[in-house]
C-alpha cells in the first residue's frame, strides 16, 4: 500500500480483529469497577514495601462466565499503587504463575535493574534455573531471578499517571492480554495543592479490547498462530478497569479520569455524547508525565496504545438525570461504544480547575548544538526479498540484546526523530520528552507536555527533545503495538 493508502487509515486502529464466541452482554448494563489500592506490608526509612503475587484468578468479566486471568493479585486490572514523588517504592514480586514475567513500571524513572528490561526473567516458584515452563531455556539471558524478585522505585519525577505491566520478551502481548497490567499513581506538594477533583471523583480508567471464547475464556492466538496478526491484536469487546461496557453514576460535579489505553493495538478518539446534536468537552490537565503548565479544552481525546491522558469532566454542564456516553470514533460496530456516565444527583462540588497547572513545568526549547538521533520504525523485508521473512524493526534492525543504537550522557538532552511506515506508539524507556514537531508541522493538541509515548502515524516524522535524568545505565525504546513489540520491534540505548 502507498503513502495515500495509509494516509486514509490515519485515524484509524492498526491490527486485526479476532471475533468472540457466543453471545455478548448488551452495552452499559455492569456498574464500571474501581481497582482496589494497594496497601503496603510495611514502611520504614522512607520506604514502603509491597507484596505482589502473580498468578491465575477466576472474575467475572462477562455477566454469568468466569474468565481465567493472569493477574497481579489475581485480579484484573491489578491492584493500584498509591506512592509519593521521592518516596522508595519496593515491590517483592513473587510468580506463581506456569510462565516466566518481567514487571516494567511504564513511564518510571528506574535504576537498570528494576526496569523490566524484557530478557530480566522472573521464573515461575516451581521451575528450575535455567529452564520455563514453555521451551524458552537459555533463549534470552538476562538478570533471571526464581520465584522471587524485589523491583525498586525510588520515583525522582513529578506526580503522573503511570501503570505496570508485563515486559516479557517475545511474550509481552499475550501475557498483557491475559491481565497483567496495573495503574501506578505519583503524587506530589505540588498537585496537592491544587483544587481538583478528588477522593472517589479522581477515577482510573483503563481502556483495553479483548476476544472471549464461548466459556467465558480469553481469546487469543497461540503462539503458532501468531504469524496471522502481524499488524496487532484486536478484541470486539470494550473493557474499561475489566469491565465490559460499563456505566457509572456520577454525580452533577467536576471528575478527574486518568484515562490509559491498556490495549495492545487498538487506538481511541474519545468523545463525550450527551445525546442530540451536541457534544461534552473534556478538560485536560495532564499527560503522561504529569500536569500540563495550563489546562486545555479538547472535543477528542485521542489515545495510542500506552498513552495517557488526565482529563476532567464536569457533569454539572448536563440536565440531571441525563446519560452521557463515550464513543470511540476511531472503531466501528459496537467498539464504537466504550461506556455510559449517569449523572443521577445533585452535590455539593468545591474544586475547580486552576488557569495555572504547574508552575514548575519547563517547555524545552531546541537548538543546533543538540545531538540529533533517528530512530525509523519499519516492516522490513529479510535477506531474500521475501513476503515470509516480513520483520518489525527499528532502523532496519530487528532486537538484539547486544546492539545499542544511542549512548547519550546523564543529565543530556537531545534531539530525536522518530519516523514510520505504519502507526507505531513509540515509547521510550526512563527518559521524558515533549514533541515539537510533527510532519513539518507544530504539534497536535494531544502531544502536548511530558510524554513517554507518541503517535507515530504513517509516514511521518515525529521531532522530540528527550531529556535524559535519573539513573545511568542499559534502556530501550520500542513501539508499544505489543505485536509488534513481540515482533523484534525494540532498540537499546545506553545511558552514560
Amino acid at each position: 500500500m502507498g503513502a495515500a493508502g495509509w494516509s486514509r487509515l490515519a485515524g484509524a486502529s492498526t491490527g486485526r480483529v479476532l471475533a468472540s464466541a457466543g453471545s455478548l452482554p448488551r452495552p452499559f448494563g455492569v456498574p464500571l469497577p474501581v481497582p482496589p489500592v494497594a496497601r503496603p506490608v510495611r514502611s520504614e526509612r522512607g520506604a514502603d514495601f509491597y507484596r505482589v503475587e502473580q498468578r491465575e484468578g477466576r472474575v467475572e468479566i462477562l455477566p454469568g462466565r468466569k474468565t481465567t486471568v493472569w493477574g497481579y493479585d489475581g485480579i484484573f486490572p491489578g491492584p493500584t499503587f498509591a506512592a509519593r514523588s521521592g518516596r522508595r517504592t519496593v515491590i517483592e514480586m513473587f510468580n506463581s504463575l506456569a510462565v516466566p514475567t518481567v514487571t516494567h513500571l511504564h513511564g518510571g524513572v528506574t535504576p537498570p535493574a528494576s526496569d523490566g528490561y524484557p530478557t530480566d526473567l522472573l521464573l515461575p516458584t516451581r521451575c528450575a534455573p535455567g529452564r520455563t515452563h514453555d521451551g524458552m531455556a537459555g533463549a534470552h539471558p538476562g538478570r533471571t531471578a526464581v520465584g522471587y524478585r524485589s523491583y525498586e522505585y525510588p520515583l525522582p519525577q513529578r506526580a503522573a499517571t503511570l501503570w505496570y505491566h508485563d515486559h516479557r520478551m517475545d511474550f509481552s502481548a499475550p501475557q498483557v492480554w491475559r491481565g497483567l497490567a496495573g495503574f501506578f499513581l505519583v503524587r506530589d506538594a505540588e498537585e496537592d495543592r491544587l483544587p481538583l477533583p478528588d477522593g472517589d471523583r479522581d477515577v482510573p480508567l483503563m481502556l483495553c479490547d479483548r476476544s472471549f471464547a464461548a466459556d467465558g475464556s480469553f481469546r487469543y492466538p497461540s503462539h503458532h498462530d501468531r504469524d496471522a496478526f502481524p499488524d496487532g491484536v484486536l478484541g470486539d469487546v470494550q473493557l474499561v478497569n475489566g469491565a465490559p461496557w460499563p456505566l457509572m453514576e456520577v454525580a452533577a460535579a467536576r471528575y478527574r479520569f486518568r484515562l490509559l489505553n491498556g490495549s495492545n493495538a487498538r487506538r481511541y478518539r474519545l468523545r463525550l455524547d450527551p445525546g442530540g446534536s451536541t457534544h461534552g468537552r473534556f478538560v485536560q490537565i495532564g499527560s503522561d508525565g504529569g500536569l500540563l503548565a495550563a489546562p486545555q479544552p479538547l472535543d477528542a481525546v485521542n489515545m495510542a496504545p500506552g498513552e495517557r491522558f488526565d482529563v476532567v469532566v464536569d457533569f454539572s454542564s448536563f440536565p440531571l438525570g441525563s446519560t452521557v456516553t463515550v464513543h470511540n470514533t476511531a472503531a466501528e460496530g459496537r467498539m464504537r461504544d466504550v461506556m455510559r456516565f449517569h449523572v443521577v444527583r445533585r452535590a455539593k462540588d468545591d474544586s475547580r480547575i486552576p488557569a495555572r497547572l504547574s508552575p514548575s513545568f519547563a517547555a524545552l526549547s531546541p537548538n543546533s548544538t543538540l545531538p540529533v538521533r533517528s530512530f525509523d520504525f519499519r516492516r522490513t523485508h529479510g535477506a531474500d526479498g521475501s513476503d515470509e521473512r516480513q520483520m518489525w524493526t527499528v532502523n532496519g534492525r530487528p532486537f538484539s540484546t547486544d546492539a545499542v543504537l544511542a549512548s547519550p550522557r546523564l543529565g543530556s538532552v537531545e534531539r530525536w526523530r522518530f519516523s514510520s511506515d505504519f502507526h507505531h506508539p513509540v515509547h521510550v524507556h526512563l527518559a521524558q520528552f515533549q514533541v515539537t514537531a510533527r510532519g513539518g508541522r507544530p504539534p497536535r493538541d494531544a502531544d502536548a507536555g511530558w510524554k513517554d509515548t507518541v503517535d507515530v502515524r504513517p509516514y511521518e516524522v515525529v521531532e522530540v527533545l528527550v531529556r535524559f535524568t535519573g539513573y545511568k545505565g542499559r534502556y530501550m525504546l520500542h513501539c508499544h503495538n505489543l505485536e509488534h513489540e513481540d515482533m523484534a520491534m525494540m532498540a537499546n540505548f545506553q545511558v552514560t
